[in-house]
C-alpha cells in the first residue's frame, strides 16, 4: 500500500483481518447511466454505494459550479450513512480508471479523514486478482465518524487566477476542451489564462492503474511541477481534478484543488479566457 493507493491483493489480504476496510463503490459518468445500476450488479463483497451527484456535491448553482463541495454536515450524515467511524480504513473505487473514486478519495481527506485509499485499477483490478462479486445491496450500520474540513488546500476563483500567474495551475480536462475546439458542458469555451493542459487520463496505464510514482514525476516535472512553486488543479466541475491532485500526491507534490473549477470559471462575468494549445 501507498498512501494513495491499495492493489486488489491488498484489499482482498484486508478485508480478512480482524477490522476489515469500509469499501466504497463510487461509480458515475458525466452523463452516463446511474453508477447504482453497476453497483447492483455487482460489487466487491460489502461495499457501499456513494452517489457522487447527491453525496459527494451539493446542487448545481452557475455561480458555483456543477459540482461544489458538500456541506460539511451533509457529507458527515452521508458518511455515517455509508458506516465511517473514527479509525477505519477507508477504500474507494470505481470502473473508470479511479476518475470519480477520486473525488470520494479527495472530499474525505480534505475533510481529516486518513487513510483512505483507492483502488488502483479499480473493479476490473478487483476480478482479475480473482475477486467476488456480490449483488445485494449493503446497507451498514450507521457510523460516528466527525468529519473536520480544510485538511487539504482548495482555491477559489481569484486564487485560481493569482497561481496561474505566480505558480502553475494544470488543467485536468481532455486536450481539445483545454484549447477551446470544444465544450460540450459548460457556457463557454477555453481554459483559465495560464494553465496548463494536463489531461487526467495520461495519469494512467493501459489497464488502468496509475502509472509510477517515477514516471508520474516524470510526467510533472515536464509541465513544469518540480517542487519550486504551489500546484493548482481545475477540471471541469472538480471531480476528476481530484484524480490529478491524487497522481501529483503519489508523484510526491501537494497540490490544492479548484473546486468550482471551468463550470464556475466560465460562468463568472469578466473572467477571461484563453483558447488554443498555449496556456495565453
Amino acid at each position: 500500500m501507498s498512501d494513495v493507493l491499495i492493489s486488489a491483493t491488498d484489499l482482498a489480504r484486508l478485508l480478512d483481518s480482524a477490522r476489515p476496510p469500509r469499501v466504497l463503490d463510487v461509480r458515475w459518468q458525466l452523463g452516463g447511466p446511474p453508477g447504482r445500476d453497476g453497483y447492483l450488479a455487482g460489487h466487491i463483497p460489502g461495499a457501499v454505494f456513494v452517489d457522487l451527484e447527491t453525496e459527494l456535491a451539493a446542487p448545481p448553482v452557475p455561480a458555483q459550479g456543477r459540482h461544489p463541495l458538500p456541506d460539511v454536515a451533509a457529507l458527515q450524515g452521508a458518511a455515517r450513512g455509508w458506516g465511517l467511524s473514527a479509525g477505519d480504513t477507508v477504500v474507494v473505487y470505481d470502473d473508470s480508471g479511479a476518475m470519480s473514486a477520486a473525488r470520494a478519495w479527495w472530499l474525505l481527506r480534505w475533510a481529516s479523514v486518513e487513510p483512505v485509499l483507492i483502488l488502483d485499477g479499480g473493479l476490473a483490478a478487483w476480478t482479475a486478482a480473482g475477486g467476488t462479486l456480490q449483488t445485494e445491496p449493503v446497507q451498514p450500520p450507521p457510523g460516528d465518524i466527525t468529519l473536520v474540513p480544510g485538511a487539504l488546500p482548495t482555491l477559489d476563483a481569484d486564487g485560481v487566477a493569482a497561481l496561474a500567474r505566480d505558480g502553475i495551475v494544470l488543467d485536468a480536462r481532455a486536450g481539445e476542451r483545454y484549447r477551446g475546439e470544444v465544450e460540450p458542458v459548460d457556457p463557454v469555451a477555453g481554459h483559465i489564462p495560464g494553465a496548463h493542459s494536463a489531461p487526467t487520463g495520461d495519469n494512467l496505464s493501459a489497464d488502468g492503474t496509475f502509472h509510477s510514482p517515477a514516471e508520474l514525476a516524470r510526467r510533472f516535472a515536464a509541465l513544469g511541477v518540480t517542487g519550486e512553486r504551489p500546484v493548482g488543479v481545475y477540471c471541469g466541475s472538480g471531480v476528476t481534478a481530484a484524480h490529478e491532485v491524487a497522481a501529483l500526491a503519489i508523484a510526491g507534490h501537494p497540490a490544492a484543488l479548484y473546486p468550482g473549477s471551468w463550470s464556475q470559471w466560465s460562468n463568472l462575468p469578466d473572467r477571461p479566457v484563453a483558447t488554443g494549445p498555449e496556456e495565453g
